[in-house]
């Protein structure tokens, strides 16, 4: 497993080893239980059931500006990375059965009306829809290694949880009173709790069923049932902290501080339906902003 040390990673470690199973993640540094890049280009993929990449550079890091070296950055720790596993499990002599990338919901264009599933066709038409673009092409197996192995692309939303992602950075302001809708607050917000992202992966790399896996991954997306809206997550995550939400931060200011392109994954949104995950039998642990932000700030 790649990204095995962040946020999702950290979850989807506990939930993988609760269930009898042994990780070993990639990293740059060599340790117990880790390979590293360099192990896997010279000495290829070890014996696995399934792989999974979560990496990928922080795309809300608040230290870094937004400029050419950072977008780099986020293309190269995303694209280059899920490159070399694919060509590694290609080149297996016993490649695992499943084969999961985690990427995003950046890949539909954000509107106030459109609502989108894992059908939904797409076509690049920002920065990070064409990351997004890259970043799964890169994970495509060659047809001989796809019939053995299952494919699997897992968008997720907004990760909500209390060791990290985008609450940990927005959790003290709301506990100061501090917090408010992000642009006009209109825009929808869609998200999952980690828990329940971790539940989804882990029931992507379950073996195959009898039939033979197909040529082309299968979609999920990664997204809470609920539909929400900026202004509502706000609201409920107030109304949970028993603190006022009263301070918006308007789209110039956001634009501003992390650059526009960058700011519209917080001021714009897209309406994300879990359709193939609900048909899947997948059950939510939080379905609701409710009980998954209940169960953050508690």
């Amino acid at each position: 497993m790649r990204g095995g040390s962040g946020f999702v990673g950290r979850e989807l470690t506990r939930l993988l080893r609760d269930k009898g199973h042994e990780v070993t993640l990639i990293s740059r540094q060599p340790g117990p239980g880790k390979i590293t890049w360099g192990e896997l280009e010279s000495q290829g993929l070890p014996p696995c059931e399934g792989a999974v990449n979560l990496a990928g550079e922080n795309l809300i890091n608040p230290l870094r500006w937004w400029n050419e070296s950072y977008k780099k950055d986020l293309f190269s720790s995303r694209v280059d990375t899920t490159k070399a596993l694919s060509q590694a499990i290609a080149a297996s002599s016993s490649p695992p059965h499943s084969w999961v990338l985690v990427s995003g919901v950046a890949c539909y264009k954000p509107s106030l009306t459109a609502q989108y599933t894992e059908d939904s066709e797409w076509t690049p038409f920002d920065l990070l829809s064409r990351l997004v673009k890259e970043w799964e092409a890169a994970a495509l197996l060659p047809e001989n290694v796809a019939k053995t192995t299952k494919q699997v692309i897992i968008r997720p939303g907004a990760v909500l949880g209390r060791d990290g992602g985008a609450m940990k950075q927005m959790l003290l302001p709301f506990w100061l009173g501090l917090g408010g809708t992000l642009g006009s607050g209109r825009q929808p917000f869609p998200w999952i709790h980690v828990s329940d992202l971790a539940g989804i992966i882990v029931r992507a790399l379950e073996p195959p069923a009898d039939t033979p896996p197909s040529s082309s991954p299968q979609v999920f997306n990664g997204v809470a049932p609920a539909l929400n809206t900026n202004y509502e997550f706000t609201k409920e995550l107030g109304r949970v902290l028993r603190r006022p939400t009263i301070l918006p931060v308007p789209g110039f200011v956001m634009n501003a501080l992390l650059g526009s392109e960058r700011a519209v994954i917080l001021t714009q949104g897209q309406k994300v339906i879990p359709k193939r995950t609900l048909e899947s039998g997948f059950q939510y642990n939080y379905p609701d902003l409710t009980s998954a932000l209940k169960e953050i700030v508690n």
